[in-house]
């Protein structure tokens, strides 16, 4: 990918060792970049603790990316909290002088339950942390592409649910339409500053979320495992699942010099189970 080398990178969520944001961050580094790993970094009381990624594996996230040749730090970050997002990219610039692609990657997916189920609590903490957290993150990053003159890129972490409705995840479908929505606005707003602003849509992604959700939709359909994956591997015209190297791949392309003239879209990553 054309452009990418020495270009600084913050990507959210990035603190599991098998998560989503960890390989995109591997895919970035591999193509020349300098990596700022964010995730939760303790626990919360509100959220699940498999989905953190705590401070010793961000280091070892970290870790594994200088292994690669490339500079990498990992700083702690509730994206839900103005104050933690600050610092977040005052040591992003302290580190590195610059802030040149943001990934807004954090998310909740895995509260699934009947939408009379859902508690406010819960609904409210999906949208602060799969769109809150992606608005207050475009602002502090877009702030810093504007301040150097050289453009940028911010690309959010959709999903095929910000494009289609799905049962038992009212909130997670609802936070990631409005993550398109937001990726639309903040397009048209900072082309003028050379930004582009752009969502990819990865349809089902087995990491350890996705786990969680074959679980649950499996036994919520009375099927074993086994039928639950091979009905998913059916309906998609590819024949399998995402997988994370996908998702990278087209972050990796839209961060590039070659994406220069797209903005404003919210990229299928689904083996064709997505069209429009």
């Amino acid at each position: 990918m054309e452009g990418l080398k020495n270009k600084v990178v913050v990507c959210t969520g990035a603190g599991r060792r098998d998560g989503l944001g960890a390989e995109i961050v591997r895919r970035l580094a591999a193509e020349g970049c300098r990596i700022v790993i964010t995730d939760l970094g303790q626990p919360d009381a509100l959220l699940d603790s498999g989905d953190i990624g705590v401070t010793d594996e961000m280091e070892a996230v970290a870790t594994q990316i200088r292994t690669l040749g490339a500079e990498c730090i990992s700083v702690a970050c509730d994206v839900r909290r103005q104050a933690d997002v600050e610092k977040l990219f005052a040591a992003a610039s302290e580190a590195f002088g610059q802030v040149d692609i943001l990934v807004n990657n954090a998310g909740v997916g895995y509260l699934m339950r009947g939408f009379q189920e859902v508690s406010v609590q819960e609904w409210q903490l999906v949208l602060d942390v799969n769109l809150t957290g992606a608005f207050l993150c475009t602002q502090h990053a877009a702030a810093k592409m504007i301040e150097s003159g050289n453009g940028g890129r911010i690309i959010n972490i959709a999903s095929q649910a910000a494009k289609s409705g799905f049962p038992h995840l009212a909130a997670y479908v609802a936070s990631k339409h409005g993550l398109v929505g937001l990726t639309r606005s903040n397009a048209i707003e900072l082309a003028e500053h050379g930004i582009t602003v752009n969502a990819v849509c990865p349809n089902h992604v087995t990491t350890g979320l996705g786990a969680k959700q074959n679980a649950y939709y499996s036994k919520l359909r009375g099927q074993t495992m086994e039928e639950f994956m091979a009905a998913m591997r059916d309906r998609i015209p590819l024949g399998r699942p995402g997988l994370p190297a996908d998702t990278a791949a087209a972050v990796a392309f839209l961060a590039s010099d070659d994406a220069r003239y797209i903005t404003g879209e919210a990229m299928n990553v689904s083996g064709g189970e997505e069209m429009h």
